[in-house]
């Protein structure tokens, strides 16, 4: 992909994955949970492991998929207190802060878009003061959809102004990269490197990249090629 950052006037950024380490979430629900609820249970971590993993799995691509209240109620632990017992995970991802005031820098709309329940927001803008560097913040959960349907892109423009064909969003889903695609988003980059503890993914239909540097001009033009 060729880019003209003068063809681009607002970018939308996912959260976790994306900006953040994944690492922290994939921990969270797939071990800090499970031991905690096999802990109050009396159950095995293992059997805990497999038993939420199934619950979690059923509300993939659903707004429940990342409620905290739902996933307190669904499982009697108080979720947003597990998280910040390990809140020394949250960690942003490197050349993300460089990227950030690069767009400041040349006068660009930058949003964080995200499915993140508002609680989870919470705790890791505190923890990683990254909140004031976007124009605005828009969680999934306001909007009353999640990324993956395409009719969330519609509901967010009625949110954030913006042309679609001059808009870039970055992404560790390929899934919501495709919605992103059908609404008509002019430039999809997928962030192949979503987790520091994990091998970086290669996007067979997106353009990927594996750090934000990536998209930063190194020869003092406004334009780069990933």
């Amino acid at each position: 992909m060729k880019i003209d950052w003068n063809q681009i006037d607002t970018v939308l950024l996912d959260m976790d994955g994306t900006l953040l380490d994944r690492h922290f979430d994939d921990h969270f629900w797939l071990e800090h949970v499970p031991k905690r609820y096999a802990e109050k249970n009396g159950m095995s971590h293992a059997a805990a492991k497999e038993l939420l993993h199934r619950m979690f799995r059923s509300q993939e691509n659903t707004l429940n998929w990342t409620d905290l209240d739902y996933w307190s109620d669904q499982l009697g632990l108080d979720i947003p207190v597990l998280k910040e017992e390990i809140d020394h995970l949250i960690a942003v991802h490197p050349f993300v802060t460089e990227f950030l005031l690069y767009l400041r820098r040349h006068g660009k709309g930058i949003y964080l878009v995200t499915n993140a329940h508002g609680k989870t927001l919470d705790l890791k803008l505190r923890r990683t003061r990254i909140g004031p560097y976007f124009d605005g913040i828009v969680s999934a959960h306001d909007l009353g959809l999640p990324k993956e349907e395409p009719a969330f892109w519609g509901k967010l423009q009625e949110r954030i102004p913006f042309e679609p064909e001059r808009t870039m969003l970055g992404e560790d889903s390929e899934t919501n990269l495709k919605t992103a695609q059908l609404f008509g988003i002019g430039y999809l980059i997928h962030v192949g490197r979503f987790s520091s503890q994990s091998a970086a993914a290669v996007s067979g239909r997106f353009s990927t990249i594996n750090f934000f540097s990536e998209l930063v001009p190194r020869d003092g033009s406004s334009r780069v090629e990933i």
